[in-house]
């Protein structure tokens, strides 16, 4: 199948092409044809799949057919508005709205927290057809009667399950209650979670279900070895993996912004360019190193699991967990970041003795034992115990402490309630 036969119009089918794109991946197979039909749309699928385009497309399609309703309108009003958990995943979708509706009339707009709300402002009232936004900053805008939300035809939620993760439920939920009731809603997540069919029944009226990945599976693409190793040789131990393997572009994942920024510290020390990337970080800093990182000026980006949610590299060929995941989920998200379009990828664990619940958890959920292999002079000592691992304050092991207090919203500068799930905040 190519992307001529879906139902897309020529503009379309031309910034398609001018990408090197010819055929759909299977999320876009299937997902397109049925927006295009005006239905809702529940969809699921392994990151690195296409789904972005998956909704971008048929959304430009969509507008596209029924653009009669904005004639008579000097001003463009927002007509599609994309929902999406994290700053830099708004960029990625801004930048695929941006590249498909090159030779069509919309304007398009992104804004998200952490830089100045004033040219934001500016933009969205010299007209906008789409809009995409983190849920703190929209508010932000709604609270101010800036952005008007009540001729909205299309409303995408991206990676809900992470925006779920994050505690944007009430937000959500806010938001929902103001664009029409007739609206198109489109849900795309990678995980099929019952928290996600719960949120999709609140708001989709009788949705398709488009699932192209059997739920929390790792990419047959991506090479997965654990390296066992006590705690205290971890960093010696990606050094070597770095200088003897010649890695050039690798992307490591810390539990907490405190252990990114001392892990990036050291492998500078060692001779290894790195920077870290997490929620503390600027705007204009995470950009940066994420700039530096894909022209691979950096070698080496140290992230969170929230700073590196929608991180979009291509042919990114080293996925590092310097420390497992606690929520199991997370460790599949990771590795999703490479073995990405039909690439090969290899995703590397380090894992001490405190860690092996989390990797059983892990084998659980994926349904695979992954391959272990021992470093000659990394060799595990038996005698070290098991230790209580720090999840960043939030408590240890597998049931961290349950906390009451209040955590910033790093899209914006209002206050988000957290949601009890068992993960560190990035």
């Amino acid at each position: 199948m190519s992307f001529t036969t879906l139902g897309l119009s020529e503009p379309i089918l031309k910034a398609i092409a001018k990408t090197g794109y010819t055929t759909p991946t299977p999320i876009q197979e299937r997902a397109i044809p049925l927006i295009l039909q005006r239905k809702d749309v529940l969809a699921t699928a392994q990151t690195g799949t296409g789904k972005t385009a998956g909704f971008t497309l048929p959304l430009l399609e969509n507008l596209e057919m029924s653009k009669a309703k904005n004639s008579g309108n000097k001003k463009p009003h927002i007509r599609a508005l994309i929902l999406t958990p994290t700053r830099e995943l708004a960029a990625q979708v801004g930048e695929n709205v941006a590249t498909y509706s090159e030779f069509l009339p919309y304007k398009s707009a992104i804004v998200f927290g952490g830089v100045s709300i004033n040219r934001q402002i500016g933009t969205i009232r010299r007209g906008v057809d789409i809009l995409i936004a983190t849920p703190g900053r929209l508010l932000d805008l709604i609270s101010q009667k800036v952005v008007d939300l009540t001729k909205v035809e299309i409303l995408v939620l991206d990676e809900a399950d992470r925006m779920l993760d994050m505690g944007f439920i009430n937000d959500i939920k806010k938001i929902i209650k103001i664009v029409p009731k007739n609206r198109q809603t489109l849900l795309f997540s990678a995980t099929f979670s019952k928290e996600i069919k719960a949120l999709a029944s609140g708001f989709q009226l009788n949705p398709s279900l488009v699932e192209v990945a059997a739920q929390n599976t790792t990419s047959e693409r991506v090479e997965q070895v654990v390296h066992p190793v006590d705690k205290v040789k971890k960093r010696a131990l990606l050094c070597k993996l770095i200088k003897d393997g010649s890695w050039s572009q690798v992307l490591v994942f810390t539990r907490t912004k405190h252990g990114a920024n001392k892990l990036s510290q050291y492998l500078v020390e060692q001779g290894i360019s790195a920077t870290a990337i997490h929620g503390n970080k600027s705007q204009s800093a995470r950009t940066k190193a994420l700039a530096n990182f894909k022209a691979k000026q950096v070698q080496v980006l140290v992230a969170t699991d929230i700073a590196a949610r929608g991180l979009d590299i291509d042919m990114l060929p080293h996925v590092v967990n310097f420390e497992l995941p606690n929520v199991p989920e997370d460790y599949v998200h990771r590795i999703g970041r490479t073995g990405r379009a039909g690439r090969a990828g290899e995703a590397v664990s380090l894992v001490c003795v405190d860690e092996k619940d989390f990797l059983r958890n892990i084998e659980r959920l994926t349904s695979q034992k992954i391959k272990k292999v021992v470093i000659e002079g990394f060799e595990v000592d038996p005698s070290i115990k098991a230790e209580p691992i720090n999840m960043g304050g939030r408590g240890n092991r597998n049931q961290p402490k349950k906390s009451n207090s209040k955590r910033r919203d790093n899209n914006s500068n209002r206050v988000a309630k957290p949601r009890n799930r068992n993960r560190s905040r990035a």
